[in-house]
């Protein structure tokens, strides 16, 4: 008989680790913010007899790497997920793991501290079955994913390897393919404070900032907007912040206006960025009073050499073809190929390491971040045999 791992598997493990991993915070703000949650993955390897080993990337916050070293010549299969997580907001509690309603409810349960013991569990159960494989089953936690992924960019720069990757950001039973690539700008457009009984003798900053996005409106939006991937969808801008002057009686001398940009596999991060400043040029030319300023918003820069990137992954690429099959024996259910709502480290493996990517991950992307973080118990079995599954198979 086939092992299907089901038997090395056990939901109330699987229960007290998501627990464990959910009660130690890893938000920003902590010192060493994601560490304790790196000693816990690692402490449960070593516990599995599973080689890992624990390095910092920056300011004592560590990354955790585990390798389940096969006997051959086998491809290599690495399972990764973030182990940072957003701030606990308005989040009653947030740090002692509830039950209720069938449900895990915690800062980070769904996103993403379950796929985390998922895919440990997964390691796991192969590990305790006794299955030898040809190839290796790596795992990554990773640090800083919903900041600047300082933790990806530092496998990358050690020249990380594998043969294919799944990242385990919350998806359902789908298949994300593909990720629109994201930049956040900021516009300091510049005018000249005078009193307000004087106005004719300023600049107002905050006027020229409506002409600038009555022009982008019109102009440079449905541009934008006309680029679709037919799986991905369409590229896209958002304002998402104003702000300028300091009172009424006061011509405003400078406004300050945010934007988020989404592009499509395809479009060049040159090309995004020399749009832009061709665009504030035209204005510039058509009116000598508009002076603006384009930057990149500091808490949008990653290091050196890397941005959020776009991926994308052939829908009959083996990868995909494999996980879809795998989906199907384990649940009977048939997964939609598609786009991941939002940027994920899977921009990185696949744009900077050459790594063929999916994302999968149990839970519903849209209880990310919320002050109801939550994730379906139905998922934990299904999903970690799912990925002992994925490796057995990659990995022959």
């Amino acid at each position: 008989m086939i092992n299907d791992f089901r038997e090395e598997l056990d939901e109330r493990e699987m229960i007290l680790l998501i627990a464990d991993l959910v009660n130690t915070p890893s938000y920003p703000g902590i010192p060493e913010q994601e560490t304790g949650v790196a000693k816990l993955i690692h402490e449960f390897f070593v516990k599995e007899g599973i080689p890992s080993e624990i390095s910092e990337v920056v300011d004592g916050r560590c990354n955790v790497v585990a390798r389940l070293e096969g006997y051959g010549e086998g491809k290599t299969l690495l399972l990764t997920g973030h182990t940072d997580t957003v701030p606990p907001y308005d989040m009653e509690d947030p740090f002692r793991m509830k039950i209720e309603n069938e449900k895990l409810i915690g800062r980070g349960v769904v996103d993403m501290k379950g796929a985390l013991a998922c895919m440990m569990l997964s390691m796991a159960a192969i590990k305790r079955s006794g299955t030898r494989l040809k190839g290796n089953i790596m795992f990554a936690g990773v640090i800083g994913e919903e900041g600047k992924s300082e933790g990806t960019c530092a496998l990358l720069k050690k020249k990380f390897k594998a043969d294919a990757a799944i990242v385990g950001e919350p998806f359902g039973w789908d298949i994300g393919i593909g990720q629109k690539g994201l930049e956040w700008f900021e516009c300091r457009i510049l005018g000249k404070a005078v009193h307000g009984g004087k106005q004719k003798e300023g600049i107002n900053a905050i006027s020229k900032a409506g002409k600038l996005i009555r022009a982008l409106d019109e102009e440079l939006v449905p541009r934008i907007e006309s680029r679709i991937h037919p799986v991905i969808g369409g590229s896209s801008m958002n304002y998402g912040m104003i702000s300028g002057g300091f009172q009424p009686s006061t011509v405003a001398g400078e406004c300050i206006l945010q934007f988020d940009r989404r592009w499509i596999p395809g479009e060049k991060y040159e090309d995004v960025l020399r749009e832009y400043d061709d665009f504030l040029e035209i204005l510039r030319q058509d009116d000598p009073q508009f002076q603006a300023e384009l930057k990149v918003m500091d808490s949008s820069l990653m290091e050196k050499g890397y941005i959020h990137e776009a991926m994308e992954l052939p829908l009959d690429h083996p990868l995909a073809v494999l996980m879809d099959k795998t989906i199907f024996e384990v649940t009977g259910h048939r997964a939609e190929k598609k786009a991941f709502p939002a940027w994920t480290d899977a921009g990185l493996l696949s744009s900077y390491g050459g790594i063929p990517t999916v994302i999968f991950g149990p839970g519903s992307p849209d209880s990310a971040h919320t002050a109801h973080e939550y994730l379906e118990i139905s998922y934990l079995v299904p999903f970690t045999q799912i990925y002992a599954l994925m490796a057995k198979e990659f990995c022959q």
